[in-house]
C-alpha cells in the first residue's frame, strides 16, 4: 500500500480508495502532492510550478528566486524561516531563537500500525490490516528530528497521522507548537464544516467559506469542551450528504485543540491540527521525545454522509475496545432527574419497582451517594459512601437492583475536588492552583492536578475500594467544569506550559487502569453531557452522554450534529419529563422516545410518576427498542434531512447486509395549509421488495428514487414517525 519511487523521490500511499502523494523537492523539503480519490499512477505533474514571487524568501544559499517555502505545499512547516504561513511545529532554543528549518533525511515502511504509548489511537487487529510510513525530517541546528507518522488501512479511505519530536542534541529544547497533522492544498473552493456549541447545546453544525487569512477552531478549557469539538470537514460548496468531495479531520485527543485553516495569498490552503499552542511549552531535554495525538483524516467522494460512515466504522471497530465494543447496550433509568440529590431509600425503591416491569435493564444511581454529598458544593474526592443516605449501602442496594434482575450502575466524578471534603483537608496542594492566588470555583468545585501521579494514585485508589466491594456493573464517568489556574505546585517554573497536557494524560492513566481492573463494566463517559465527547474517551468509554439537554427537538441538532464523525453506539439519549428542565417545551412521550431511541436508548425520570397510559408507552417503546437495537446501534446510520435546514428531520439505520431499515421523520412546526414533502430513502438494495410494517411493498430503487410521502400529516407541533422495513427472501 505504501511505495517510494527512488528517481522522482514519490511517495505513494494508497489503496482501493484512496491516494496520499507526497516527494522529497529540492533542497530536501517533504511536499504534499495530493490527497483524494484513488490514482493508479502518477506522472509528476504536481511538482511545485516555479514562479517568482516577490517577498518570499528563498532557500539558503540558492539565488534561484522561483523557489519558495512560502509558496510550497507542505507536510511538515518550520518557522521563521522564509514560510510566512502558520507553522507545523515552534521550537525555542536556549538562547531563544524560534527558528526551526526540518528537511527530508531517511523513511521506513513497516506493515501494521504501531501503537501510540499512553495516548489513544486507532488501531489494527493484526499487522496484515495496515501499513505505516515513518519520515524522519532533521533540524541540523537543533539537532533534533521529529519522525512523522503515515498510517494506512486497506480498506478504509482514511489516513491516520501523528508526529514524534526527538531531541538529539546536548541541549534543552522547549517545545512552543507542534501539530500532529498538516495538509497544504493547492488552489479550491473549500468551505469548512466545524462543531462549535455550548452547555446543552452541543456539536452544531456551522458550515462557512474560507476566506483569505486564518480560521481557526479551538478550545483552551483543558478539554475538547462543548464549545468546539475537535473535528473539522472540509467540502465544496456543492458538497451535499451524499454527493461530490469531503475531507474529514478528527483529532484523537480529549485536552486544548487547535484546527487551523489559512488560505494564502495565491489561495492555496493549510490546514493544521494538534494540540493547542495556547499555554503551551514542553520542556525537551536531551535525549527525550515528545508524541503528539493521532488525527484521523478521511476522505469521501460520496458526500458527507460518506465521510460519517468512514469515522462510525473506524471508532467503533478500531478505536472503542473491550467487552462492549460490539455489545448490545442495556436500557437505562438514571434517578438524577427524578430527584437529584434528594433521595433515600423509599424513594430508589419506587424507582425500581416500577422499572423492571417495564422491562428497563440497568439502574444507575447518581451524584450524592458519597461523602455528606447532598448538594453540589461538597464531598467530590471523597470516594466513599455517604454514612446516611441508604439503608444498607451500596451493597444492598446492589442486590435489590440484581434481585430484579436488573444491572446496577454509578456515578463517578473523579477528576473533582470540593473545598468541603475530607481530601482537601488533608491535601489542598492536589487542586489545580497558583500558590498565593485566588481560586476560581464552577460548580462549587475545583480540578485535581492530574498532572501529577500522586493525585491519580489516590483516586484510583479510591474508586478500586468501591468498585471492588459492590457488585457493580456501570460507571458513569463524568467532569463538570473546566480548567483554570493551570499550574501544578509540583513541577518548576520552566515545566508549567505542560501541565494542560500531563492533565489529560493523567486522565487517560487512571481511565485506562480502571477499565482493565474491571473489563466487566460498562464505562459510560459524560461531562456535563457532551462536554468531553471525542475520539480520546471512546477509545476507554464504548459511549457517552450526548448532551445534558435531553429536549427531543434540541436533542434532534445534537445528536444530528454530533453523528457527522461519531458513530450511534456512542451516543447515549434519555426520554425525561415534559416540558423539559432544559428548556421548558412540551413535547408528547411518543417524540421524545422516537429521539432518544435513535441513539443508546434509557429514560431520566421518575418511573412512579408515570400515569398507567405513560407506562405502557414505556413498555412498548423498550419492546420496540429491544427487537430493533441491533440495527439502531450497530447498523448503518445515515442522516436524510437536516434540522438545520428545514423544518424536517430525516434518518435512518441500515442494516449492513441491506436487509432491514428503520426509517426516522420528525416535523417540528405544523402550519395551515401544509405542504406535501417526500423523504428519499438511501443505501439499500435496488433490486430487493421491502416490506412495510402495514405490509405493503416497496423495491428498494423505488424508495430511494421516489420516496414516500411524509403522511398523515398532523396538525400539531413536535411530531414523529418509525417505519420499520424488511426485505422479502
Amino acid at each position: 500500500m505504501i511505495t517510494f519511487d527512488e528517481n522522482t523521490k514519490v511517495f505513494h500511499l494508497s489503496n482501493n480508495q484512496i491516494s496520499y502523494l507526497m516527494s522529497v523537492e529540492e533542497g530536501n523539503l517533504l511536499a504534499h502532492l495530493y490527497f483524494g480519490k484513488r490514482v493508479g499512477h502518477y506522472s509528476g505533474e504536481r511538482l511545485n510550478p516555479r514562479f517568482d514571487r516577490s517577498f518570499s524568501g528563498n532557500l539558503p544559499g540558492s539565488l534561484d528566486r522561483t523557489y519558495s517555502k512560502d509558496t510550497l505545499l507542505q507536510e511538515w512547516s518550520g518557522n521563521n524561516t522564509g514560510d510566512y504561513r502558520a507553522p507545523a511545529v515552534i521550537i525555542r532554543d536556549e538562547n531563544g531563537a524560534r527558528q526551526t528549518d526540518f528537511r527530508f533525511q531517511s523513511y521506513k515502511i513497516i506493515d501494521g500500525k504501531p501503537e501510540l504509548k499512553n495516548l489513544p489511537h486507532a488501531y489494527v487487529k493484526d499487522d496484515s490490516e495496515a501499513q505505516t510510513l515513518i519520515v524522519n525530517l532533521l533540524n541540523e541546528n537543533l539537532a533534533c528530528e521529529v519522525e512523522l507518522s503515515y498510517s494506512i488501512y486497506n480498506d478504509r479511505p482514511i489516513i491516520a497521522r501523528s508526529a514524534k519530536l526527538i531531541n538529539k542534541g546536548r541541549h534543552i529544547l522547549h517545545i512552543e507548537k507542534i501539530a500532529s497533522m498538516q495538509i497544504d492544498f493547492p488552489k479550491s473552493d473549500f468551505q469548512v464544516i466545524s462543531l462549535p456549541g455550548a452547555h446543552a447545546r452541543e456539536r452544531q453544525i456551522e458550515r462557512q467559506t474560507l476566506h483569505h487569512g486564518l480560521t481557526q477552531f479551538e478550545s483552551r478549557r483543558g478539554t475538547s469542551s462543548h464549545h468546539m469539538n475537535p473535528f473539522i470537514a472540509l467540502i465544496h460548496p456543492s458538497t451535499t450528504e451524499f454527493n461530490d468531495e469531503a475531507i474529514g479531520i478528527q483529532l484523537v485527543y480529549s485536552g486544548n485543540h487547535q484546527e487551523t485553516l489559512e488560505r494564502d495569498y495565491i489561495d492555496q490552503t493549510r490546514v493544521l491540527a494538534g494540540i493547542n499552542q495556547y499555554d503551551f511549552d514542553w520542556k525537551l531535554r536531551a535525549g527525550d521525545s515528545f508524541q503528539t495525538p493521532e488525527a484521523l483524516i478521511v476522505y469521501s467522494s460520496s458526500g458527507l454522509n460518506g465521510m460519517s460512515q468512514t469515522y462510525h466504522r473506524l471508532l467503533r471497530e478500531r478505536v472503542a475496545r473491550g467487552k462492549y465494543q460490539f455489545a448490545q447496550r442495556p436500557i437505562v433509568i438514571n434517578n438524577w432527574e427524578a430527584t437529584f440529590f434528594d433521595f433515600d431509600t423509599e424513594k430508589i425503591q419506587k424507582i425500581l419497582d416500577n422499572a423492571a416491569p417495564l422491562g428497563i435493564e440497568m439502574f444507575v444511581l447518581d451524584d450524592g451517594w458519597f461523602g455528606h454529598r447532598d448538594d453540589d458544593n461538597s464531598s467530590l474526592g471523597d470516594w466513599f459512601e455517604h454514612a446516611t443516605k441508604l439503608r444498607g449501602g451500596l451493597k444492598a442496594l446492589s442486590q435489590q437492583v440484581h434481585d430484579r434482575k436488573m444491572k446496577f450502575g454509578l456515578w463517578f466524578e473523579p477528576e473533582m475536588i470540593s473545598e468541603d471534603s475530607e481530601l482537601y483537608k488533608k491535601h489542598p496542594d492536589y487542586a489545580l492552583q497558583v500558590p498565593g492566588r485566588g481560586m476560581t470555583p464552577s460548580r462549587g468545585q475545583y480540578v485535581l492536578d492530574f498532572s501529577r501521579k500522586e493525585v491519580v494514585d489516590n483516586i484510583f485508589n479510591q474508586m478500586t475500594k468501591i468498585l471492588d466491594n459492590v457488585d457493580i456493573d456501570y460507571v458513569k464517568w463524568d467532569m463538570n467544569r473546566h480548567l483554570t489556574e493551570v499550574y501544578s505546585t509540583e513541577l518548576p517554573a520552566d515545566r508549567q506550559g505542560e501541565v494542560s497536557h500531563r492533565y489529560v494524560l493523567g486522565v487517560y492513566d487512571l481511565a485506562q487502569r480502571i477499565t482493565s481492573r474491571y473489563p466487566d463494566i460498562l464505562f459510560e463517559g459524560c461531562s456535563g453531557g457532551g462536554g468531553r465527547f471525542d475520539a480520546g474517551m471512546l477509545y476507554y468509554f464504548p459511549q457517552s452522554w450526548t448532551s445534558d439537554n435531553t429536549d427531543a427537538v434540541a436533542r434532534l441538532k445534537i445528536q444530528y450534529g454530533s453523528s457527522l464523525s461519531y458513530p450511534v453506539s456512542s451516543m447515549t439519549a434519555h426520554v425525561s419529563v415534559s416540558p423539559n428542565q432544559q428548556t421548558g417545551r412540551q413535547t408528547s412521550f411518543e417524540m421524545r422516545g422516537d429521539v432518544a431511541m435513535a441513539a443508546v436508548f434509557g429514560y431520566e425520570l421518575n418511573l412512579a410518576d408515570l400515569s398507567d397510559k405513560e407506562k405502557e408507552i414505556v413498555k412498548s417503546q423498550i419492546k420496540f427498542y429491544k427487537k430493533h437495537r441491533q440495527l439502531i446501534q450497530y447498523g448503518d446510520f445515515i442522516r436524510l434531512k437536516s434540522p438545520f435546514d428545514g423544518n424536517q428531520t430525516a434518518w435512518e439505520f441500515v442494516s449492513p447486509d441491506k436487509k432491514e431499515l428503520l426509517l426516522y421523520r420528525y416535523k417540528l412546526i405544523s402550519q395551515a395549509q401544509p405542504e406535501f414533502t417526500l423523504t428519499k430513502l438511501a443505501a439499500l438494495d435496488p433490486d430487493k421488495i421491502y416490506l412495510a410494517d402495514d405490509k405493503k411493498r416497496y423495491a428498494g430503487d423505488e424508495l430511494m428514487n421516489i420516496g414516500l410521502y411524509d403522511t398523515p400529516i398532523q396538525l400539531a407541533d413536535w411530531t414523529s414517525r418509525v417505519d420499520y422495513f424488511q426485505a422479502e427472501n
